[in-house]
């Protein structure tokens, strides 16, 4: 089959080559794989930024295709079903342990730059009848993660929800939050982005370079009450501000780590307001199928910046690497 191998902790190390069919054992199924979709994940992996256990590896945690193949045992679901599989397959639900973190695709395990992959059938979650392949490609960990962040929070209509920048978690989160009724303010340094996210439903736009301040201005907007959940998709540079955004009694859900692992907190916010500081590795297999029920029930379509080829997945990676430049997802077609 053809695919992508990483071969060392660079962007340029990324090559084409051919490696042997997998073939499903018992109780998995054979996926022919057609769209992938790009994390920060991703490219920590490519630069360094996350650790694997070996070189070369086929990358990408997330991807959705059709089933190719059955192995024995395996029931409920037939060639040519749309599916999207989990980037970690032995997590179906409940709390994350050890185990369910050890095994990644994309990571420890074969990822979605290949034409096929064999996974557990327990894995596999229907891709919703509205979504092509590009699209059921983003919903592993943005989509995941995003449902994780609305249902901590319990948001309902009356809801305030901020979220940071314009990436795929908050975009998706912007759209579940929105599906649930809430008020949703949206920060970016981008004036055109926060057009797009208004065109998306956010009620409320900071352009955080304008006001540095925007936590300041979260308060305002909300006479005081501030955000029942951040959704905190940055890291070290604003963490300290999300804090202060928070309402009383709220969540700052944390995620993202782009702008650092390392920060001095004050903890007073968080005492004084009581707030839940929650941290997520994404979910699991029944976190993705319940997102995408919420997505087929409200018909919510993923927002897809650019579509690249597969012979152009080094461009990809820069792409999402440079930071700043896209607005919901990339995808990789193949």
């Amino acid at each position: 089959m053809k695919a992508i191998e990483l071969t060392a902790p660079s962007l340029t190390a990324l090559r084409a080559t051919d490696l042997p069919d997998p073939v499903a054992g018992p109780g998995e199924v054979l996926v022919r794989l057609r769209a992938a979709a790009l994390n920060y994940l991703d490219v920590a992996v490519a630069t360094g930024g996350f650790p694997v256990p070996a070189f070369p590896m086929v990358p990408v945690a997330d991807g959705a295709g059709e089933v190719a193949a059955l192995g024995d045992g395996v029931s409920g679901l037939a060639l040519g079903d749309r599916v999207i599989p989990h980037f970690m397959p032995h997590w179906q639900g409940g709390a994350i342990t050890p185990r369910h973190v050890a095994a990644m695709r994309g990571l420890t395990l074969p990822g979605s730059l290949a034409d096929y992959v064999a996974v557990p059938a327990a894995s596999l979650v229907a891709l919703p009848a509205h979504l092509d392949f590009a699209h059921g490609a983003t919903l592993p960990i943005a989509a995941t993660t995003a449902w994780n962040a609305v249902r901590s929070a319990g948001v309902r209509p009356g809801s305030v929800v901020l979220l940071l920048g314009t990436g795929g978690v908050s975009i998706f989160a912007l759209q579940f939050a929105k599906a649930s009724g809430a008020t949703v303010i949206l920060a970016s340094s981008s004036d055109e982005k926060l057009e797009r996210a208004r065109r998306l439903g956010a009620d409320h736009l900071i352009n955080y370079r304008a006001t540095p301040a925007w936590d300041e201005e979260v308060r305002k907007l909300t006479a005081g009450h501030g955000a029942d959940l951040v959704v905190e998709t940055v890291g070290a540079t604003t963490i300290a501000r999300s804090l202060q955004a928070a309402a009383m009694g709220g969540t700052v859900f944390t995620v993202g780590f782009v702008g650092g692992t390392s920060a001095p907190v004050d903890l007073l916010p968080v005492i004084v307001k009581a707030l839940r500081v929650v941290g997520n590795n994404t979910g699991s297999v029944a976190d993705l199928a319940e997102a995408a029920r919420a997505i087929a029930a409200h018909r919510i379509v993923p927002v897809i910046d650019r579509v690249f080829g597969i012979g152009d997945t080094r461009e990809a990676y820069a792409h999402l690497a440079a930071g700043g430049q896209h607005f919901g997802k990339l995808v990789i077609s193949h």
